[in-house]
């Protein structure tokens, strides 16, 4: 079965769309199919081995053409090898360094006209992917990576006459960060369009359920295949570290909790008296997050935390998981309806046990690999005390490690992901020999 994966890159951070996207296509590679992840808007930023082949497929709808088209209707014309330089790969990692700086108008107007693609102002790009998809890459079926490439399905079933399948991820924050009217409109779009899709799958049963109910779904209208990563790796270390550390990894930023985790752990040392826990922070960083990061190294400075606490921004694979093997605890604290938290799975594959918000997608994640447990979303005195009763626990510390290891093994790896992906797509695809 021929496979092709439009993955919406982010260009200058880690995504966990596009590394879910990249795992579950080595993994179906791997097992006889042929599969092709074509980066939409900006290059995908990965922490590990990329597809084989990726490095030849263009990027299609590059930020910088998209912004122009929207903008410039001159741009609308222009010549293919004038649009190829734009979407020079260096040209757009600067871009998205400076993503930052797009007013909240320019990305209302753009989220509707991608929503709208295929009779709005970027036409032209649409066909340039049309033509690639029939003339060079022919697929049997094709992946959006989330429901904001939902104005795609109905050319491309029309088009390609192949089955579309549809992932949602993470949509309602965006969304729901739009200024108005933007906001309102593009949800109207959104839930007319994704009822274009041959499936709609979801990371959690949480996030089908929140995502049918926001667009007025039918019942059982989105399927679940659970997230999983390459365990290739991962594995927890010998021993436990000498020093009690707690860990965040995720992008650093307001909405994945930062702010809470910082205050829990000045209450954990300041309210609750302890004396020798570590705070190591890490996870992506963009030009837009630093004045936070300011903010919250100023604070820990404040409360004398300044040399109990360090921060680790940009980590590689390796990296990353030398990070999540010297730590006791993982949490990120998340203010927004999380989809899945791939950093969950990531910090039980190293046998690190979580401490989550009783909200979004963390108590299942929880209840299916036993590796944690939840507390009062936003409510840093109720995760420092937790911290607390955990750290002066270590066997129910190794105990929640052990079994959260063993069930990411059994439920969240590439290879589960993909099993599940295969029998959701089985109604209507047929492998080739």
């Amino acid at each position: 079965m021929k496979i092709v994966f439009l993955t919406a890159g982010t260009g200058s951070y880690y995504c966990g769309a596009c590394m879910r996207d990249n795992a579950l296509a080595r993994e179906l590679l791997r097992s006889g199919h042929e599969v092709t992840i074509a980066p939409m808007y900006l290059p995908m930023i990965l922490d590990e081995t990329s597809l084989a082949g990726s490095e030849n497929v263009p990027v299609f709808f590059g930020g910088i053409n998209v912004y122009l088209q929207q903008k410039i209707p001159l741009f609308r014309k222009t010549p293919a090898a004038f649009d190829r330089l734009l979407n020079s790969t260096g040209l757009l990692k600067w871009a998205a360094r400076h993503s930052h700086m797009t007013s909240a108008r320019d990305l209302g107007e753009m989220t509707l006209a991608m929503l709208e693609v295929d009779s709005g102002p970027l036409r032209k790009e649409l066909d340039k992917l049309l033509e690639w998809l029939i003339h060079i890459e022919k697929p049997d079926v094709i992946c959006l990576s989330n429901a904001m490439l939902a104005g795609f399905a109905t050319e491309l079933r029309h088009r390609l006459q192949v089955p579309v399948v549809m992932f949602f991820q993470g949509e309602d924050s965006f969304l729901d960060n739009l200024a108005e009217p933007y906001r309102s409109k593009a949800w109207r779009a959104l839930g007319a369009r994704v009822r274009t899709a041959d499936l709609l799958l979801a990371p959690t049963r949480f996030y089908a359920d929140f995502m049918r109910g926001r667009l007025g779904l039918a019942a059982n209208a989105i399927e679940v295949v659970s997230n999983g990563i390459q365990l290739e790796g991962y594995g927890a270390p010998p021993s436990s570290p000498a020093t009690p550390t707690i860990g965040f990894l995720a992008r650093i930023c307001r909405d994945k909790g930062i702010e809470i985790a910082v205050d829990a752990f000045i209450a954990l040392t300041r309210d609750l008296g302890d004396r020798s826990a570590r705070l190591r922070i890490g996870g992506a960083v963009t030009a837009g997050d630093e004045p936070l990061i300011r903010e919250l190294k100023q604070r820990l400075a404040s409360a004398g935390l300044t040399d109990r606490t360090e921060w680790c921004p940009n980590l590689t694979r390796e990296e990353k998981i030398n990070f999540l093997r010297s730590l006791t605890l993982f949490s990120v604290p998340t203010t927004y309806p999380e989809a899945f938290g791939l950093y969950v799975i990531e910090a039980l594959a190293c046998g690190v046990p979580v401490v989550q918000p009783d909200t979004a997608a963390f108590p299942e994640l929880v209840a299916a690999t036993g590796g944690g447990l939840c507390v009062p979303p936003r409510d840093s005195q109720a995760l420092a005390r937790a911290w607390r009763d955990l750290l002066s626990d270590p066997k129910r510390c190794a105990k929640l490690g052990r079994e959260g290891r063993l069930s990411v093994e059994k439920h969240f790896s590439a290879q589960t992901m993909a099993d599940q992906f295969c029998r959701a797509t089985a109604r209507f695809t047929h492998p080739k020999v």
